[in-house]
């Protein structure tokens, strides 16, 4: 029998990291787009005005907060950052014209000349240095600045040069500032932001109300939990947008964006469910991007909450659940299981771990010797999406063959993102992306003691001997040696199945067919700039 809880006021609008500001405000009207339409016939068509819908409402428009799905979609049509890596994970200048290690702790960044911010500043390696002690600044809290906190000094050796003075050796560096994290916001705003932060607002106020970064997309106007509308950046430095207006809607239910598509009222929509591809490559006007993922999709235990803290218990239920019968029945068959935390494209992803083994009759028999013989009740939280819903009841069907009777307790993404990472549940079931293709951002965030909560590690989870091998794998500039030290580390946190690492999914998105140039990043971000649609007579 399912037993469901829905989250009260689950469509509140909730700040996803510590220290972050209020809900996103609109300074006016917005100006709609022509593609919009709420009925259910197509509407005329403008190639000028492409419209994404999402599932999820932004958290912040300010890089050094808000790392979720939604929020880093928007953010990458307005920034951009140093470096940057396509769809193979392979890196790219950006910002930077190069960016070499000098030193084992010393790397000197020289940056392009005739860039501006959308606000006319100039950028330049003022801005650079602004950029990363604000978000290291412990006053504001960032939810991202691990990311950067090996950093003890931003030199600035001319207007376009750089050098960052690393604490100790870091190898992934460069990789790191491929990141959303390393957005670089105009300096005038930073200013206008930390004056509004002296004066008592929360940080980020003034940035989520107007960003500007230097990106092919400018900001325009926004309404607070339904739409966000940019325009073309006509001073990009690195080509051209490929429409002259991006607006990106909250549309949370999932037929309802797959039918905004089929009437044109929507061109891009994001979060397809699986069962929902056949009907839209079925469809002339439809079709689907599939892409691999560098994403995990897991399912996780509280270890600092009753029982769960008991590696043997985490064991047992990791025993009964079914990954390639989700994969199958929920997703169609589109995605790779899971043996551990990191997908095959990233640095230091592992093909050869020990997993643990499905095992219904040892499982009950763990269970019993840690004190369950009789069984235990939990909630199960998720998110209000389809896919998380029929995720959960399988395994909740799977996990009562032991009787362990979850409850599922759904509710709206942004609130179950600030609630596990405040440590209230017990059992969740979560995703993580390793937008920078390196094992330190897929492992370090997620799994070390320093980073409970918001930062990743929303299981709770520490392991002294985790942490050294990941501090160590941060500082070995030996690429096979830092493959074994993250070798070690995930088959230790396989062991102790702080997690329950599914699947890596294929990355899904409906398109109008005539869309072409886009394409959705390993991370699972989309890749928007050069997006077009050519609309035929």
């Amino acid at each position: 029998m399912k037993k469901w809880f829905v989250l009260a006021g689950a469509t509140a609008v909730l700040a996803g990291c510590a220290g972050e500001g209020e809900p996103l405000n609109s300074d006016g009207p917005v100006n709609e787009p022509n593609n919009s339409n709420s009925g259910n016939e197509e509407v005329d068509a403008d190639p000028d005005a492409l419209i994404v819908n999402m599932q999820s409402n932004v958290n912040a428009l300010d890089p050094h907060f808000g790392n979720d799905h939604a929020s880093l979609n928007v953010k990458r049509t307005i920034y951009d950052t140093l470096v940057r890596t396509d769809e193979d994970l392979e890196l790219h200048m950006s910002l930077a014209e190069s960016f070499e290690q000098e030193e084992p702790d010393l790397w000197e960044v020289s940056l392009k000349e005739g860039v501006t911010f959308h606000d006319g500043v100039e950028f330049n390696a003022e801005a650079v240095k602004v950029n990363v002690e604000r978000m290291l600044d412990p006053d504001l809290g960032s939810s991202v600045a691990f990311m950067f906190n090996m950093i003890e000094e931003v030199e600035i050796v001319d207007d376009y040069t750089v050098r960052f003075h690393t604490e100790y050796p870091f190898a992934p560096l460069k990789t790191h500032f491929a990141h959303p994290a390393g957005q670089m916001i105009s300096p005038d705003l930073i200013e206008e932001d930390q004056q509004a932060f002296e004066d008592g607002e929360e940080p980020g106020s003034v940035i989520n109300e107007n960003p500007i970064g230097t990106g092919f997309y400018k900001f325009d106007s926004q309404t607070p939990g339904e739409e966000i509308r940019l325009v073309k950046n006509e001073d990009y430095f690195d080509g051209e947008a490929g429409a002259d207006t991006l607006t990106f809607r909250i549309v949370p239910e999932d037929l309802t964006r797959v039918g905004e598509l089929e009437t044109d009222s929507a061109q891009i929509i994001g979060h397809l469910n699986p069962n929902d591809i056949t009907r839209l490559e079925e469809n002339e006007n439809t079709k689907v991007a599939r892409y691999d993922s560098a994403s995990l999709a897991y399912f996780g235990f509280n270890t600092e909450a009753e029982p769960f803290d008991d590696p043997d218990v985490r064991r047992a239920i990791a025993m009964v659940i079914n990954k390639e019968d989700i994969i199958e029945g929920v997703l169609n068959g589109a995605a790779l299981k899971a043996d551990g935390p990191l997908a095959p494209p990233v640095v230091g992803a592992s093909d050869n771990l020990d997993p643990i083994e499905m095992d219904v009759e040892a499982a009950r028999e763990l269970l019993a010797e840690a004190g369950f013989e009789d069984g235990l009740d939990a909630e199960l939280w998720i998110d209000d999406s389809r896919v998380r819903r029929d995720t959960a009841e399988l395994i909740q069907s799977q996990l009562a063959q032991i009787d362990v009777n979850a409850e599922i307790v759904s509710m709206e993404s942004g609130v179950h993102s600030e609630r596990i990472s405040e440590g209230e549940h017990d059992l969740f079931i979560g995703a993580w992306g390793t937008v920078t293709g390196d094992g330190d951002y897929g492992l370090y965030p997620v799994f070390h003691s320093d980073s409970h909560g918001m930062t990743g590690n929303r299981m709770f989870y520490s392991n002294d001997e985790v942490d050294d091998l990941l501090e160590a794998a941060r500082q070995e500039m030996d690429g096979e040696e830092r493959n074994a030290l993250y070798h070690d580390a995930q088959q230790i946190i396989v062991d102790e199945a702080p997690m329950v690492p599914l699947y890596h999914v294929e990355h899904l998105a409906g398109l109008r067919s005539d869309i072409e140039n886009f394409y959705i990043h390993p991370s699972s971000l989309y890749e928007m700039v050069d997006v077009t649609r050519t609309i035929e007579e």
